[in-house]
């Protein structure tokens, strides 16, 4: 079991930059996928980045340049950070974690911090 806290959300106009962190209460070393998600008002939640054990990273195409994800070991700290910020991603975003292992495969989330991109 691993709980997340997110934080460094806000109100930023476009263009400018924010940077989320997502602290795990337990050692993420092991925890294949480290990821960030997003969610806007009436969108499904969608994938934004996601970090890979192995050292592989991930990005869906609108934050591919903008966005960039790094994991903390030492800290069980994710982070996103978020360049050149446009109003379309304004939402909530959401920490997850998902590993599997001998005894099965788990998935943990976040509670979410709102970045609201706006003039």
């Amino acid at each position: 079991q691993v709980q997340l806290v997110e934080s460094g959300g806000g109100l930023v106009q476009p263009g400018r930059s924010l940077r989320l962190s997502c602290v795990a209460s337990r050692s993420i070393f092991s925890i294949n996928l480290m990821g960030w998600y997003r969610q806007a008002p009436g969108n499904q939640r969608e994938l934004v980045a996601v970090s890979i054990s192995d050292g592989r990273k991930t990005y869906t195409d609108s934050v591919k340049g903008r966005f960039t994800i790094s994991r903390d070991n030492a800290k069980n700290t994710v982070y996103l950070q978020m360049n050149s910020l446009k109003p379309e991603d304004t939402a909530v975003y959401y920490c997850n974690a998902h590993w599997k292992d001998v005894s099965g495969e788990y998935e943990y989330w976040g509670q979410g911090t709102q970045v609201t991109v706006s003039s």
